[in-house]
């Protein structure tokens, strides 16, 4: 059974992601780590935190004609990319995956409980290798055995 390590991040949907950035800054000391989408998509790090990021903020527009704001989801980490192998193969057997993603420092699976409710579990990329991906946006295909290849039994953030 893969353990669930911790609540690596949250994503929120908001009017204005510059607007909520700003006060997630000034009030509470974040940091930008990254922007992408012409500024539509912020990701934070809490000012304690040696994170990648702890919040991301994708800004929606009008509420009245968007899917609203509010909770996107919620990522969850396992400490070895084996683990989240075992995942994927849980969540496939569960009809729960929905997607998966290649973001340079981490590696996604996308799913949704049964209430519908997305969530993301993760994998973290040791920090050394993070290179340009520290502060570059990416969103790419996920190839789950090569990346396991690569990193199997390699353990991250706990």
């Amino acid at each position: 059974m893969p353990k669930i390590r911790r609540l690596n991040h949250a994503v929120l949907y908001v009017t204005d992601a510059q607007r909520s950035a700003a006060f997630y800054r000034d009030v509470l000391g974040f940091e930008t780590v990254q922007e992408s989408a012409g500024g539509r998509a912020v990701f934070l790090r809490a000012g304690g935190s040696d994170n990648h990021h702890d919040l991301g903020l994708f800004g929606v527009g009008d509420v009245s004609r968007s899917r609203g704001t509010g909770l996107y989801h919620l990522a969850w980490q396992v400490d070895t990319i084996d683990e989240l192998v075992d995942v994927r193969r849980r969540l496939v057997e569960a009809k729960s995956l929905m997607g998966e993603s290649d973001h340079g420092v981490s590696k996604s699976l996308y799913a949704h409980d049964p209430d519908g409710i997305e969530f993301e579990v993760m994998w973290m990329v040791p920090e050394s290798d993070w290179g340009s991906y520290a502060t570059d946006a990416v969103v790419a295909p996920l190839d789950l055995s090569t990346e396991q290849s690569r990193w199997s039994g390699v353990a991250t953030r706990s």
